[in-house]
């Protein structure tokens, strides 16, 4: 995403977001219409109306539009991510990561602002920032129906539901390491994302109504 920033300070600069340029990745554009037009997903337009900045997307094909950010990107590939990082979650990877860019940062002089490293500007700038927002609360969201195990699919795994509502359509709020049922805006199901393939993930309360009528279900 593209920061414009308003400087204020001979070196440093009051960040203020307000435009963010896409590659029109799916995540962000359902559909591409004529011209800059688009059909921005739902769930992306609550966060640019959160954060207060307006979204903008590349024409297809015009990899100039993006300016360095496909340098950028290979240059977080080789320093970063070669060789291939092994964590145990996505909390030891930002963790990592976070030291990586700091110890970066702090070797590789400012391109601009002579004399000083990158880390050394970015310390000066940090009284002149804005405080975000509290954190947007992202997530994709799809409509799923509880199978007759009480059960939901996504992504070639299955979870359980409370076996109430077994049949019914419910909302899957799809998070980075968190998938969560949700109907009539309450929580039926909250489990710990799997990223393997064709696991089943069950919470026995959620068959606990079950139970209490056929005892002899707890066999199947």
């Amino acid at each position: 995403m593209d920061l414009l920033l308003s400087h204020n300070h001979p070196q440093c600069c009051q960040t203020r977001l307000r435009r963010g340029i896409y590659d029109n990745l799916k995540t962000v554009v359902n559909k591409i219409l004529s011209g800059k037009e688009r059909n921005f997903n739902n769930r992306f337009s609550q966060l640019s109306s959160h954060y207060l900045f307006e979204p903008l997307a590349c024409t297809p094909g015009a990899g100039w539009e993006k300016g360095q950010i496909e340098s950028q990107v290979k240059t977080v590939r080789r320093n970063f991510f070669t060789p291939q990082v092994r964590v145990r979650d996505f909390a030891e990877l930002n963790a990592r990561l976070k030291t990586f860019c700091i110890g970066w940062a702090k070797t590789h002089r400012h391109p601009e602002i002579a004399g000083q490293t990158v880390f050394e500007v970015f310390e000066a700038e940090k009284s002149y920032l804005l405080r975000l927002p509290p954190l947007f609360d992202g997530y994709a969201e799809k409509p799923s129906r509880v199978s007759p195990s009480s059960l939901i699919s996504f992504d070639r795994n299955r979870y359980s539901v409370d076996c109430r509502y077994v049949g019914r359509t419910v909302q899957l709020r799809v998070y980075a390491d968190r998938i969560v049922i949700v109907k009539d805006s309450q929580v039926v199901g909250d489990h710990k994302r799997e990223f393997g393939r064709d696991k089943t993930v069950f919470n026995p309360w959620h068959y606990l109504a079950a139970l209490a009528v056929k005892p002899g279900a707890l066999r199947n």
